[in-house]
């Protein structure tokens, strides 16, 4: 990876805003850019943790397998770390990780990303920071979709990715009906009887994969209702 990518990218998030140019001198010598292709892994559930992975553009579903299923447990958008807890905290990954959309990642050394935490209080300060937030978003989503029937988890989820995936009211669902199943809980079918419904009734408007939320305050209903 070029210097330049590191010191004048744009892409950063508050975290690397706080380096100064030794540390992100250090960050250039020691990681590596990748493109990823929609589908393919970044990183697999069970393989040697390869070291810390940041997403510098693109959007990544993490997910593992249980009893036999892929479950969604979440979606990430760049620029942002990925599963940094369990790279910083295991030998493997606790997770898989798939790029969604043409996605770019930057792996940096587990070893250089602990030395610049332990040597920058605010670098640190805003990694622990970002983990936070992510954690109580992440605690909130599970809680809502949790306690919510199916109508209301399908609106909870066409308004994360209107709001907070694609800060817009017109956007394509990145993955099929089947894995929008798998991550809210609801089956295949119910997701496109309840998408057909909205269509219907002029909440949304369908076509494929691409949607536009028409009234966005009928569907936030439906969402608070459950």
């Amino acid at each position: 990876m070029s210097q330049k990518l590191c010191n004048e990218c744009i892409l950063h998030t508050d975290s690397e805003i706080c380096l100064r140019n030794q540390g992100l001198e250090s960050l250039h010598n020691h990681c590596s850019k990748v493109k990823f292709n929609p589908g393919e892994t970044i990183f697999k559930e069970n393989a040697i943790n390869a070291g810390v992975v940041y997403l510098k553009s693109g959007l990544v579903k993490i997910h593992t397998c249980t009893q036999a299923k892929d479950r969604i447990l979440r979606l990430t958008k760049a620029p942002s770390y990925l599963c940094l807890p369990s790279s910083l905290g295991a030998s493997v990954n606790r997770f898989t990780a798939t790029a969604l959309e043409p996605t770019e990642a930057c792996f940096i050394e587990l070893s250089t990303f602990r030395q610049l935490i332990v040597e920058n209080g605010d670098f640190a300060y805003q990694i622990i920071t970002a983990l936070s937030q992510r954690e109580m978003n992440n605690f909130h989503v599970s809680l809502n979709l949790g306690q919510k029937q199916a109508n209301g988890r399908v609106a909870d989820a066409l308004l994360y990715l209107a709001n907070d995936i694609y800060e817009n009211d017109s956007f394509v669902i990145p993955f099929s009906r089947q894995e929008l199943g798998d991550w809210i809980g609801v089956t295949r079918e119910s997701i496109s009887r309840i998408l057909a419904e909205f269509n219907a009734t002029g909440i949304i408007r369908q076509e494929g994969r691409e949607i536009s939320i028409l009234n966005k305050e009928l569907l936030e209903q439906i969402s608070e209702k459950g």
